[in-house]
């Protein structure tokens, strides 16, 4: 199924050079360059994926943003805010709902990977379907873990670990794509500190004998 992204950009040059990149990579683009515009277009159909400039005419990205954050029907589609903007703004755009953002100038390679990551980070954690393997059950409804009848005790990074590679079965992740996909693009923290949750996860599943699935 082709991927359809909205693309919020007031600036005509920005919004055609990511149209094309989007289109090179098998994703469907929709255009917007103004505040009211962008509204029409999430009244015709839902994109599965915004790319939102933080001023555009008529209105802001932040209040773009806060307008989905009110609409229960399209609130948990993922946004990825194109920036120039400082930090303090930028921290501002991901605390009040964006998923990601991007600084410009940007290379296109470094758009797509950014817009794969959180569509694979999305998707992995849109169902809500129970999962198991090998006798091993994770419900994502109530975040509850067991091995066959025993329920099994772990931290929410282990739990969000353990759901990852259960989505993702007979793969292999380095720490570089586990931060990012796991953690996530904007969250820094030690390689290592990969580690120190797996090792704990191990530990957990241990209980029922599913340690070595990991």
């Amino acid at each position: 199924m082709v991927r359809r992204i909205l693309i919020v950009e007031d600036e005509t040059a920005i919004r055609e050079m990511v149209c094309f990149v989007l289109e090179q990579n098998g994703f469907q683009t929709i255009e917007a360059d103004d505040y009211d515009s962008a509204i029409a277009q999430l009244i015709e159909s839902y994109p599965a994926f915004i790319l939102l400039d933080w001023m555009i005419q008529g209105g802001s990205g932040i209040q773009f943003i806060a307008h989905i954050k009110r609409d229960q029907l399209i609130r948990n589609i993922p946004i990825m805010m194109l920036t120039a903007r400082v930090e303090e703004d930028r921290v501002r755009g991901l605390e009040i709902g964006a998923d990601d953002y991007l600084t410009k100038p940007f290379s296109p390679k470094e758009l797509i990977v950014r817009v794969n990551v959180i569509l694979r980070r999305v998707s992995a954690r849109v169902s809500d379907n129970l999962i198991e393997m090998k006798g091993l059950k994770l419900d994502p409804t109530s975040h509850r873990v067991t091995s066959d009848t025993t329920s099994i005790e772990m931290g929410p990074t282990e739990y969000k670990l353990l759901h990852f590679f259960m989505t993702h079965p007979e793969r292999v992740y380095n720490r570089e794509q586990l931060l990012n996909y796991v953690w996530g693009v904007n969250i820094y923290v030690e390689d290592r500190t990969v580690d120190v949750h797996i090792r704990r996860l191990r530990k957990a599943l241990a209980v029922g004998g599913h340690d070595k699935m990991i």
